[in-house]
């Protein structure tokens, strides 16, 4: 099952990735993911925390998998075990115009229980973060 949301922001990739890997701001300004403890590098394991709307919050020790600075970063989170749910998280920016960039924002879910992910509360907390994303980055 994927997920994918979109919106543009009115900076450059580059500006975008230093406000997107900046992890000990988070909790001022992304409703989404409050918390990110750890190094946005290839091989790194994160500490995460989620807080989707009207649901729980959640911890998670995902996988970085990609880094390219002002192009993507990508994790893969495993929710118990392999087979049972895994995500692969993804943060893409596509530079449209000198100051124009598309942020894609989705997930890749696997697994036997990708049919209990709360797919709509999911999508609303990354539409979230889209937006608080680009409130930040363009007052900057």
């Amino acid at each position: 099952m994927q997920l994918r949301t979109e919106i543009d922001i009115a900076a450059s990739p580059e500006k975008i990735w230093e406000v997107l890997t900046d992890f000990p701001a988070y909790p001022q300004w992304n409703p989404f993911i409050v918390s990110i403890v750890g190094e946005p590098a290839v091989g790194q394991r994160l500490n995460v925390l989620l807080s989707p709307p009207q649901q729980s919050e959640m911890r998670f020790k995902p996988l970085v998998l990609r880094a390219d600075r002002g192009e993507e970063f990508r994790w893969r989170g495993v929710f118990g075990f392999r087979w049972l749910l895994t995500g692969e998280h993804f943060f893409r920016l596509e530079q449209r115009e000198p100051r124009l960039t598309r942020f894609i924002h989705g997930e890749d879910f696997s697994g036997w229980g990708v049919r209990f992910v709360p797919m709509t509360n999911t999508t609303r907390g990354f539409v979230f973060m889209n937006q608080a994303l680009k409130k930040r980055v363009e007052s900057l």
